[in-house]
């Protein structure tokens, strides 16, 4: 028996799956929350900065250092109270530091 598949672009096997619909919806929200909170963040840190998960209310941040991590949990609650504004119901950021492998 001879199968042909067609291909699927990322997109359409993200909307043809809820599970990868959901997953990709939930890395936009940390984006989209990593963005809204950039501006406040020192311009030389942003570089090492990515987005992480969203768990309930709690946002985490990943940074490439301990100082970054340092500086930005001082800032934490700034953070959290932009994240409000723009109306993201976050009670925690948390940050972490990736691991270098």
């Amino acid at each position: 028996m001879n199968r042909r598949f067609n291909p699927l672009t990322v997109l359409q096997a993200t909307e043809a799956s809820p599970t990868l619909a959901a997953l990709a919806e939930r890395a936009r929200d940390s984006a989209e929350r990593l963005r809204a909170v950039e501006d406040l963040i020192p311009r030389e840190m942003r570089a090492g900065m990515q987005p992480g998960p969203v768990e309930d209310d709690e946002w985490c941040v990943l940074v490439g250092s301990n100082a970054a991590a340092a500086k930005l949990r001082q800032m934490a609650p700034m953070l959290v109270g932009r994240l409000r504004m723009r109306g993201w119901q976050v009670k925690t950021v948390r940050i972490k530091v990736r691991s270098r492998r």
